[in-house]
């Protein structure tokens, strides 16, 4: 799925910006409300997998409903068109998101969850490079027909549904564990303890840091890289993503919470600060693959944290509140992002992101100044 999304992803800025005429406010806001979408889903989606205790049921219709989406982008003819699709489409991502990552929890064992979850992002990532791949050789081949190459998305979409389907079995549950007390109730939503909340706020925190990737691509056409090779953007970032995500995973498992985190925060400062001062695609590049690593470094760890501090029969609804919080705070962060590049140009745009980057890591300094003994965890 990841192949399919990125064949489109990696275009898809462009083609809304120099195709349909969009403005940098409306690519903000699509990707932001896009995100924000799937993230209010996952909510509802971890916590009816908690309740019915099939996994596997929920992600194939999530993942069925992103796969029926893939045809609608090469068919668009408005913004209107695309804002559809790709809502549709996180909607199908918000429902398979939560439950997978609440399956994976299940199916790893507790002291090697750190490296299960940095294996599923490196094997995201890898799809994630490969579709971005795809669609360069596509664009060359097909003269910059950028519809044609969309077309070429939906084949894997759906021999994804068609694997899941097949092929993923989920775990031998004892029958006493066989449905929640109460599906979607806010009274298990309280008993998530305390350090639960805290890790979503640090996911929070390090999402508002950020904003979509779709600004990268943006990026690298702005500095003058040709149409066919701006996907090549989300295969340098995906690269790294994917050859780090699994040892910085694994490193989760041994090294401390809090300096898994400073690393990350301090990879995201640096791609800010490239990509705003960068002049050249080469330069583009070396952000991209910054950014990259601050993803290997912060998105397997927060989902690790998770599945440590959430109670074993709410880890659906974990994950579905975790990535909750960060949806609200990417839409924000598109939004906001939009709106600089709009009114004060690129450069401004990612200085602000590595401001409240180091904002945040200063906030962290004085919250484990307080509390020592978070501060190892």
């Amino acid at each position: 799925m990841d192949i399919s999304s990125e064949m489109i992803h990696s275009l898809l800025p462009v083609f809304m910006v120099t195709v349909l005429g969009a403005s940098m406010v409306a690519v903000g806001l699509i990707e932001g409300v896009a995100e924000a979408t799937a993230a209010i889903v996952k909510v509802f989606s971890g916590a009816l997998s908690d309740f019915l205790r099939k996994r596997k049921a929920v992600m194939v219709l999530g993942y069925a409903m992103a796969a029926f989406t893939k045809p609608i982008f090469p068919l668009a003819h408005s913004v209107g068109w695309v804002f559809a699709a790709r809502f549709i489409d996180r909607v199908g991502k918000g429902i398979r998101g939560a439950p997978r990552d609440a399956l994976v929890g299940e199916l790893a064992p507790p002291q090697m969850r750190g490296a299960a979850y940095g294996l599923r992002q490196a094997l995201d990532s890898v799809g994630a490079f490969t579709g971005p791949l795809l669609a360069v050789g596509l664009m060359v081949l097909l003269a910059n027909d950028i519809r044609t190459v969309m077309w070429f998305a939906v084949v894997p979409a759906f021999i994804t549904v068609a694997l899941l389907v097949f092929l993923v079995r989920e775990p031998e549950r004892a029958p006493a564990d066989a449905r929640a007390a109460t599906p979607l109730s806010f009274a298990d939503a309280r008993r998530l303890p305390p350090r639960y909340w805290k890790i979503v706020l640090l996911g929070a925190v390090f999402t508002l840091a950020r904003f979509s990737e779709a600004f990268l691509v943006l990026r690298a056409q702005d500095v003058g890289l040709q149409l066919a090779y701006v996907p090549l953007v989300m295969i340098v970032m995906n690269v790294l993503y994917a050859g780090a995500a699994y040892p910085a995973g694994a490193a989760a498992d041994r090294v401390s919470a809090r300096t898994m985190v400073f690393v990350g925060l301090a990879l995201l400062i640096a791609a800010d600060v490239v990509l705003a001062v960068a002049a050249s695609p080469a330069v583009v590049f070396c952000g991209a693959a910054l950014w990259g690593l601050h993803m290997a470094f912060t998105q397997g760890l927060l989902a690790k944290l998770v599945a440590d501090t959430a109670p074993a029969e709410l880890l659906g609804t974990g994950f579905g509140i975790f990535n909750l919080a960060s949806g609200v705070a990417l839409l924000l962060a598109s939004v906001i992002a939009g709106a600089l590049w709009s009114g004060f140009g690129p450069s401004a745009t990612f200085l602000a992101g590595a401001a409240f980057a180091g904002v945040a890591a200063v906030g962290l300094v004085v919250a484990a100044g307080r509390n020592p003994e978070r501060g190892r965890r």
